[in-house]
């Protein structure tokens, strides 16, 4: 059986640091109020000099050279964001200019922090069909840009960064045993920046009215994502004939530390096969799972032949699972 095998995972993250107490010279909060209600700690936030394709272009370098593929081998490069530089080019292409990748075909998804996994399983279907296509599958967000960061409730949550995994593909049992996505349109206004597109296009008015910022109903959006992301967890183990006592390693989204917490608990995961960095980074949407996917792997936290859960949740809403063994 034809698999998509990851082969090469790299992240890069901005130079500053904004910690909890740089926040609360900004805004009315505390770092034990962040920190009781989030996890983080602090988060990494992009210099003009740091755009989204900056980002993706670094981590996009680390994943192949691990994978030891150069950039001219690549068929297509995938971008998954919603903080692109601008409207066109997309993202991708910028970053296919920066590698030199001149033989890939380039766009960007845009699925929020569902948008990896979309991202992922996007390459997947491609790989099934053609075994020998090698493929860059990025996440990368500078949210900071969206960010009100006169808004006590938003402003504390996000981070920018960028996660990259290579895939290709191989013959046997490792490598991707399934995608499981979800979105639900109707929940939309729970979770959203509502400027900026063809509905409130840039202007004075809408700069005025902050319509360019992350307008997000906190505790709905809470239970929303408990919910979608254990349901599609136990989809793709169900569906795999597994159970949660067989993942050697849950990598959810990072979002929040009570959401990880809720989740891990009701699939009854003990804390060493949960992987967590949201205290260095906060949420960097589509980026969270392949910045902790490459972390881990980095620290030797994953090991051939580990089952490993891949698990999000996004505005739009978006939502799924992949299981890996790798």
């Amino acid at each position: 059986m034809v698999r998509t095998v990851i082969v090469g995972t790299g992240c890069h993250l901005p130079a500053r640091v904004l910690t909890n107490q740089d926040l609360e010279k900004m805004v009315d909060t505390s770092d034990e109020w962040i920190t009781t209600r989030s996890g983080i700690k602090e988060r990494r936030i992009s210099s003009k000099d740091e755009p989204c394709s900056f980002l993706a272009t670094q981590a996009a370098k680390k994943a192949l050279d691990m994978a030891g593929i150069k950039a001219a081998e690549l068929d297509m490069i995938i971008v998954c964001t919603l903080t692109p530089d601008m409207l066109m080019p997309t993202a991708a292409c910028l970053v296919q200019k920066n590698l030199g990748a001149e033989r890939a075909a380039a766009f960007d998804l845009s699925a929020a922090c569902s948008g990896f996994l979309y991202g992922l399983a996007t390459a997947d279907n491609f790989i099934r069909n053609n075994i020998n296509f090698k493929i860059l599958v990025i996440g990368a967000e500078v949210l900071s840009c969206r960010v009100n960061w006169k808004d006590r409730n938003t402003s504390v949550l996000f981070g920018d960064g960028a996660g990259a995994v290579v895939v290709t593909g191989r013959n046997g049992r490792r490598g991707i045993l399934s995608n499981h996505l979800h979105a639900d349109g109707a929940l939309w206004k729970l979770l959203h920046i509502p400027g900026g597109g063809c509905v409130s296009p840039p202007s004075r008015q809408m700069l005025d009215d902050n319509l360019q910022y992350i307008h997000m109903q906190g505790r709905d959006v809470f239970k929303l994502a408990v919910r979608a992301m254990e349901e599609s967890a136990r989809e793709a183990l169900e569906a795999n004939n597994l159970s949660p006592q067989d993942i050697d390693l849950y990598i959810p989204h990072q979002a929040n530390i009570r959401i990880i917490n809720s989740i891990a608990e009701r699939l009854q995961l003990p804390r060493e096969k949960v992987y967590v960095n949201i205290h260095k980074y906060g949420n960097t949407s589509a980026a969270t799972v392949p910045i902790a996917l490459d972390e881990a792997n980095r620290e030797g936290r994953i090991r051939e032949g580990d089952l490993i859960m891949l698990n999000a949740f996004g505005g739009g809403f978006t939502w799924g699972a992949s299981l890996i063994r790798w």
